[in-house]
């Protein structure tokens, strides 16, 4: 069965030819930002959630799980959705679905209910597996195979300022109020404990109000205007040889180099989400910097913005290099940062933590475009797979928080698991992506 794009659909224009794609391109962009501004804000949200609900660092990282559980769930399902629909569509439901979510912020703080948070998160991150699955190979495919990469990773570069500007948003909006532990609320009179509640609560509720709202803006705007149609037989042709290689197998998961792509989006995804969700909390450990909450969840902005600066200069890059060389080195030096950050302390520590949002900069993308290269009509099911291993955000954060509850480990020396994490992603770029057919030649 295949999951490749539908026909073309009301509203969207069929591609021919040497096609104009820069207007399309421009609208898509708005999409890449807002999914990385509201993924990001998650970070904000644990060290948050922690102080508010009491909890243990395995507890607080059900926050990462449930958000990417829902990539797992409903990537399968958002494939068959673009099939059926088309990409434009697609992207309108996704964008509305995750402004549902945002809406559901509201009463999750009203109530101070982290079960209903979850929840919100769940029916957010839903929305936003379908913009992943709708949008990252519909840019693959407007334009040339040969430059797929680089034109994703322009593109990502737009989600990746999303995550740098999130972060100091996030901090000034959410951790501006003081998070109290259960025992300083007991000691507060009514009064008090009133007004602080109302505070709280308003700091999380007003900021996502706002998200649902430009998520329905955008929705209505891209409803309107007209997208090209394009099968994904037409252009998710090979990369280095132009040829499409859909024959080859019956479905995506015959392809050797989309499965191992899989992985290396599972262990990325879950390795970046996992250094950005203890980083609030590992910059305010006394032996690395002791900043407080709100003054650390402002340097997260480093983090991310290095992934956006990398993101604009790989666009360039990867326009004369191969790919998975390029990936692969990204990988070996983000995996020698991250040691850094474990064996030293202090501000050497948290700079070279920090500076791995610059080396994880081009992984997601180049990763995907390897994944789906020559898929042809299998592109949609290559890519509802590929974003089915986004789930590797829920698991590894979860499995290093088990890690940071230990102490015999610790938060400091929970970092082992992204580095392994990086040892695979150097394999599959410079060996494991080769597609099965070019082996054979």
């Amino acid at each position: 069965m295949s999951t490749g794009t539908a026909a073309p659909m009301n509203g969207q224009t069929t591609a021919r030819g040497d096609a104009n794609y820069t207007p399309a391109l421009i609208v898509l962009t708005s999409l890449f930002f807002m999914w990385g501004f509201i993924t990001c804000l998650n970070d904000i949200l644990i060290p948050h959630l922690k102080t508010v609900f009491s909890l243990n660092y395995t507890q607080v990282m059900l926050i990462q799980f449930t958000f990417f559980t829902a990539y797992f769930i409903v990537s399968l399902p958002s494939g068959l959705i673009v099939d059926k629909i088309g990409y434009k569509r697609g992207i309108v439901i996704g964008l509305l679905t995750a402004g549902i979510g945002c809406l559901m912020f509201y009463p999750a703080a009203g109530t101070r209910s982290y079960p209903i948070f979850l929840s919100a998160l769940f029916v957010l991150a839903s929305g936003i597996t379908l913009l992943q699955v709708s949008a990252n190979p519909y840019v693959a495919i407007l334009g040339k195979p040969e430059t797929a990469s680089s034109r994703l990773n322009l593109t990502q570069a737009f989600n990746s300022l999303g995550t740098t500007i999130a972060p100091y948003f996030g901090a000034l909006l959410i951790l501006s109020v003081a998070a109290k532990s259960a025992d300083e609320l007991s000691l507060m009179n009514t009064a008090d404990l009133t007004a602080y509640q109302l505070a709280e609560a308003t700091s999380v509720q007003v900021p996502y109000l706002w998200l649902a709202a430009a998520l329905f803006v955008i929705a209505a705007i891209i409803a309107m205007v007209k997208l090209p149609a394009v099968q994904a037989s037409e252009g998710a042709s090979s990369a280095s040889t132009g040829m499409s290689h859909e024959g080859e197998h019956a479905s995506a998961w015959g392809y050797r180099h989309l499965i191992l792509g899989a992985v290396a989006i599972f262990v990325y995804v879950g390795g970046e989400v996992a250094i950005g969700s203890f980083l609030v909390n590992f910059m305010g450990q006394p032996e690395i910097a002791g900043l407080p909450a709100a003054e650390a969840g402002k340097y997260l902005s480093f983090y991310w913005g290095g992934a956006m600066i990398g993101r604009f200069i790989g666009a360039g890059v990867l326009r004369k290099i191969n790919p998975g060389k390029v990936l692969g080195f990204n990988a070996v030096v983000a995996g020698l940062l991250v040691i850094t950050a474990m064996v030293a302390t202090g501000h050497v520590s948290m700079w070279a933590i920090l500076a791995v949002g610059l080396f994880n900069s081009i992984m997601f993308p180049t990763i995907f475009t390897l994944g789906v290269d020559g898929l042809g009509k299998h592109t949609g099911q290559g890519s509802g797979i590929l974003c089915m291993a986004i789930v590797g955000g829920a698991i590894i954060p979860v499995v290093q928080g088990v890690f940071a509850d230990m102490p015999a480990i610790g938060i400091h020396h929970a970092f082992f698991l992204p580095v392994l994490c990086y040892l695979y992603i150097a394999y599959y770029g410079f060996k494991g992506h080769i597609p099965s057919y070019q082996r054979k030649g």
